[in-house]
């Protein structure tokens, strides 16, 4: 601009003020300090989640994963645990086991008794949790009852039912007969059409008090103002639990399925002490058959690793497949309601 204009005269415009800041009053710019990584994880406690996860990590290393991929490198070969004696066979265990109808019989008795063992322990686990959510007197000394079979040892729950079920002079005969319920004593752990309801009683009175317990604890979570919402709207208990209780209790009922599911599947150890998967092969289930052929008890006269580890690979992927379907009809269900 010439000399003279503007509303100074005589003065050139003032262009640029920034020349005329005074630079120590400046504010200056510097370049971001550069963040050590060490001092990062620090800060934001990974150090100490990992010094916590290391212990829970080295056992599963240990006892899962070490053991998992031990057991994987015999599937082609003929192994009875004498490194000596082991002979690689190829596909042939593959295709033993497609041709096994003993194995695929005891995956169909392990589909049976899922399934029953959850047509009852579900309902009945939730059902006491209702009625001990009652805060009722003696609820407290009730759940630690129920919960109380879910610390015992499964080898101990096979033996107590083993002198419950005895035909002879058993418990229960002895009972039933003294009611005058039957005249003779019922071969509950020899007779084909009642042994499997032997097996289910045994694992629903085991199991139900852990589930018990998950349900109890996700109705505490509902707030009792809802619950005093309802009552004031002229609901009664029915209709509380099957519009409020149930409802809210999706999530929770959700995962004690799952778990239920999984655990049905790999049942084995209660059962090999009640009937060791008799009479017959009734009870024979699918873990308990791989456990008989890898350490040769039952009616296998030798170990059979190599064939007994491809079992156990067939017998994960079953489990996970059944895992997943559930899974995916779970959330099916979830985006329906």
């Amino acid at each position: 601009m010439a000399m003279g204009a503007g509303p100074f005269p005589g003065r050139k415009e003032f262009s640029d003020l920034s020349n005329y800041v005074n630079p120590q009053l400046a504010p200056t710019t510097r370049p971001p300090r550069p963040v050590d990584k060490k001092m990062r994880l620090k800060e934001s406690g990974g150090v100490a989640s990992w010094v916590m996860l290391a212990p829970s990590l080295i056992f599963l290393a240990v006892c899962s994963i070490y053991p998992f991929a031990w057991i994987f490198r015999y599937v082609l070969f003929n192994y009875d645990g004498i490194p000596a004696h082991t002979r690689y066979t190829g596909m042939r265990n593959i295709t033993n086991m497609f041709a096994d109808a003993k194995f695929w019989n005891s995956v169909g008795t392990t589909f049976e008794y899922a399934l029953w063992k959850l047509v009852f322990i579900i309902p009945l686990a939730l059902i006491m949790a209702v009625l001990l959510n009652q805060k009722l007197r003696g609820s407290s000394f009730f759940r630690g009852v129920f919960f109380m079979p879910t610390v015992i040892s499964s080898s101990i729950s096979g033996m107590i039912f083993t002198f419950i079920f005895a035909t002879g002079n058993g418990i229960l005969n002895g009972i039933f007969q003294s009611l005058g319920l039957i005249a003779q004593p019922v071969g509950w752990l020899t007779d084909t059409g009642v042994v499997m309801a032997a097996v289910i009683i045994m694992s629903v009175w085991a199991g139900f008090g852990n589930y018990m317990l998950y349900f109890v604890t996700g109705m505490t979570s509902i707030s009792e103002d809802v619950y005093e919402a309802s009552r004031i709207d002229g609901a009664n208990g029915v209709q509380t639990f099957f519009r409020i209780t149930l409802p809210m209790l999706a999530p929770v009922l959700k995962v004690v399925l799952m778990l239920a599911i999984t655990g049905a599947f790999k049942d084995y150890e209660a059962i090999m002490v009640l009937t060791n998967g008799g009479p017959g092969t009734r009870t024979n289930v699918m873990f308990l058959y791989i456990y008989n052929l890898i350490f040769g008890t039952g009616s296998n006269a030798t170990r059979q690793i190599g064939y007994g580890a491809l079992l156990s690979l067939m017998a994960a992927v079953i489990v996970g497949a059944v895992t997943i379907v559930y899974n995916i009809v779970a959330k099916k269900l979830d985006d329906v309601v």
